[in-house]
């Protein structure tokens, strides 16, 4: 048996290797894993609702600085939202193109736009619900004391 005398990050750049992309004139490496430092932080950082948070997220995905220099040649919130599914998805395995992620990200606003609407009428509809009226009279049920409804416990003998 033969050794392999192969450095582990030239055998891992070759296995891995998916390139690079010029997006707004920045040269970014295709994400092909995701670093385990972002896999333990997102949870953390999803959490976060700071413009910092989101910064290390972009830059542990696609390298420091590459937010700054996209938001200087005037990159729009739906271009970043396509790069990050885009960016994302590779980094996990699944090649896919812009557009692909283009339309996850069009369908994934679809579905939470559809979810708003559907959970304000069902609050809606609750607060508009009448009450429940009691079987016997036709009137409104009442809430009963534990004094009414209790039964008395009795004590076994000694």
């Amino acid at each position: 048996m033969t050794a392999d005398r192969e450095s582990w990050d030239a055998f891992w750049a070759e296995v891995n290797g998916a390139g690079t992309e010029t997006i707004r004139g920045v040269e970014v490496a295709i994400p092909t894993d995701l670093p385990l430092v972002m896999v333990q932080r997102l949870d953390a950082l999803s959490a976060e609702d700071s413009e910092e948070a989101f910064r290390e997220m972009v830059g542990m995905l696609f390298g420091d600085g590459v937010l700054e220099a996209w938001t200087d040649a005037g990159m729009g919130l739906m271009e970043l939202k396509t790069l990050i599914a885009w960016g994302t998805a590779n980094a996990e395995g699944t090649r896919i193109g812009f557009r692909e992620a283009y339309e996850r990200v069009l369908q994934g606003e679809a579905e939470s736009e559809g979810k708003a609407p559907n959970r304000q009428a069902r609050r809606a509809a609750a607060k508009s619900a009448p009450r429940p009226r009691s079987a016997t009279t036709g009137g409104r049920s009442k809430a009963t004391s534990r004094g009414s409804t209790a039964t008395g416990r009795k004590t076994s003998p000694s």
